[in-house]
């Protein structure tokens, strides 16, 4: 007997074998089967929940490939700076918090992106001084690259004219007397955030219940969780997922990312990606290679057009021992490179370990399968599919580097979204070099595996905001018009598979995840309108009417 039915809507099921599938029955958090009404009907039982969705499309549950899940959550209880239009924005902003915040206390933000402000120049202490001169005050750009500090927030930090540059990192100073101007790059950013009090347990769990609520609204069902290379930042977040695991809360499919600082620990522990079950899975081993463009810390081939060539934040040497150790151990890495000399060293790497290593196996689409029972609980697999190295962004690349991502069987983890956000960024920072940022089309036809993300909360999480920029490439208010590059826009459904079979592809789950097949898990989303209907403008403003996880369904707003 099933559990519940759908009927009377539009599957995209991204299997062949069901092309104009209009009714899907779920049992024990599985798909059972998938055909027309007529067939699926008749499965009912007399308690089987049946759902008349009028017609709606549904599509498989949704993946982000590339989420800050705990930092998203925490993030949505700080000051909200993403959008603001001017620097004079950011300021009235966040002296409105000021005065409703005790003296002393902390005030953090983030989101904020001089990139289309008239006066297009990065915060400075001064600038949040004038706004909030008795509580200490961080504020992190939109890429989580560069953050703002205030006088009193470098203070505390003990950040001074004499305090040098940590490694991979830069503490900007004025040009006069050498004294800092409280922007911090990359790692100088560490310095003030060791002094910030940490949220309890109780706090984290709490946002984070709530960021999974929003996360379903979204139509989200699985989210691939980025922590950076500090070991206690990837120990807090495994503890809380844990933590909501227990509890029975966590309504996610989480592939968790281990911070490289913890390479040694999980092989010696002896832990290897996959490990886990449905809900919460290790994943690979996160890398940074560079650090971003608004930064100028992307590493670059050439110069930026204002100047310098960006860095790198790990060495290579380092890098091609990590991959070549992790992946003896069962442990690929998510590599995080934006610049295009960071992808070419990272490519040289590759190239250099994958031989002397078992190169992860591609991860065929075992849909439509061959002597499956027709119980899915019975069809669960079981060896999990090799799962593969994975580049972060591929923001910048020389066109000579982009065949070989998919030659060495690399996944591209890359967000749409950032092109939009960026497209006036580049611009200045690259000129003509952008032909080649963002290099969606290329990567995907030089055999590259794409799955999208939106690099959460560096970028909004709507998923149909990234759709939008991946066929479109424009803003959501139509500019450029015809697209930024448009030879790089992705097809609606190539959109679609990089957030359903890619990031199943990238967990080696493609097994039990991306598509509305027997026997996979039991995501769907339906929608308001019907994505393949809507002029291409449009796909920014869907909406998901409801959200089912695991066979039950975790949002419904019809």
């Amino acid at each position: 007997m099933v559990d519940q039915i759908l009927t009377n809507c539009r599957l995209y099921t991204q299997d062949p074998r069901y092309p104009e599938a209009s009714a899907v029955a779920m049992r024990a958090g599985h798909i059972w089967a998938v055909g027309s009404d007529e067939e699926i009907l008749p499965l009912a039982g007399p308690v089987t929940r049946i759902v008349d969705l009028g017609g709606r499309r549904v599509l498989p549950g949704l993946t982000d490939a590339h989420f800050h899940f705990q930092s998203w959550a925490l993030s949505r209880r700080e000051l909200p700076l993403a959008g603001l239009s001017s620097r004079q924005a950011v300021q009235e902003t966040l002296a409105r918090r000021a005065a409703e915040t005790p003296p002393g206390q902390w005030i953090k933000g983030q989101g904020w992106n001089e990139s289309d402000w008239p006066e297009p120049r990065l915060l400075t202490r001064h600038d949040l001084d004038e706004a909030a001169p008795d509580h200490p005050v961080i504020l992190w750009r939109s890429d989580l690259h560069l953050a703002t500090v205030n006088t009193l927030a470098l203070h505390l930090a003990g950040i001074d004219a004499a305090t040098p540059d940590p490694p991979a990192g830069v503490i900007d100073r004025a040009a006069d007397a050498g004294l800092p101007n409280g922007i911090l790059r990359d790692h100088a950013m560490d310095l003030v955030s060791a002094v910030i009090p940490r949220p309890s347990s109780a706090q984290i769990d709490a946002a984070m219940r709530d960021a999974i609520a929003e996360a379903h609204r979204l139509g989200l069902t699985g989210v691939h969780d980025f922590r950076s290379g500090d070991a206690a930042e990837s120990q807090r977040a495994f503890h809380a997922w844990q933590r909501l695991h227990a509890a029975g809360d966590l309504r996610l499919r989480v592939w968790m990312m281990i911070g490289g600082g913890l390479l040694d620990e999980a092989i010696a522990l002896g832990l290897r990606s996959g490990f886990g079950d449905d809900l919460l899975r290790i994943g690979a081993v996160k890398y940074f290679a560079d650090g971003s463009l608004g930064a100028r810390t992307a590493w670059m081939l050439e110069p930026y057009n204002d100047g310098g060539v960006g860095l790198p934040v790990v060495p290579m040497a380092e890098l091609a021992s990590a991959i070549e150790r992790g992946a003896v151990a069962g442990l690929p890495v998510a590599i995080h490179a934006i610049g295009d000399r960071a992808v070419r060293e990272l490519l040289d790497v590759f190239s250099e370990v994958l031989p002397r290593v078992a190169r992860p196996a591609t991860d065929p689409d075992p849909s439509p399968a061959a002597g499956l029972s027709n119980d899915p609980v019975a069809q669960r697999p079981g060896a999990p599919a090799p799962i593969p190295h994975r580049i972060e962004h591929v923001q910048h690349s020389h066109p000579e580097d982009l065949r070989r991502l998919g030659a060495l069987g690399l996944v591209a983890s890359v967000q749409p979204i950032h092109q939009v956000d960026d497209m006036a960024l580049v611009e200045r920072a690259v000129g003509g070099r952008g032909r080649w940022s963002y290099a969606w089309r290329t990567l995907l036809e030089q055999g590259a595996v794409l799955a999208l993300g939106s690099d959460c909360p560096v970028a909004s999480p709507n998923p149909f905001w990234g759709i939008h920029a991946a066929v479109t490439r424009q803003r959501r208010d139509g500019t450029p018009a015809g697209g930024w590059h448009p030879e790089e826009r992705l097809t609606l459904a190539q959109a679609i598979a990089g957030y359903t079979l890619g990031p199943a592809h990238a967990s080696g789950q493609r097994a039990r995840q991306g598509s509305i097949s027997p026997g996979k898990l039991a995501d769907l989303v339906a929608l308001d309108r019907d994505i393949f209907a809507v002029p291409p403008a449009e796909i920014a403003d869907i909406r998901p009417v409801m959200t089912i996880f695991n066979g039950d369904v975790v949002y419904d707003d019809r």
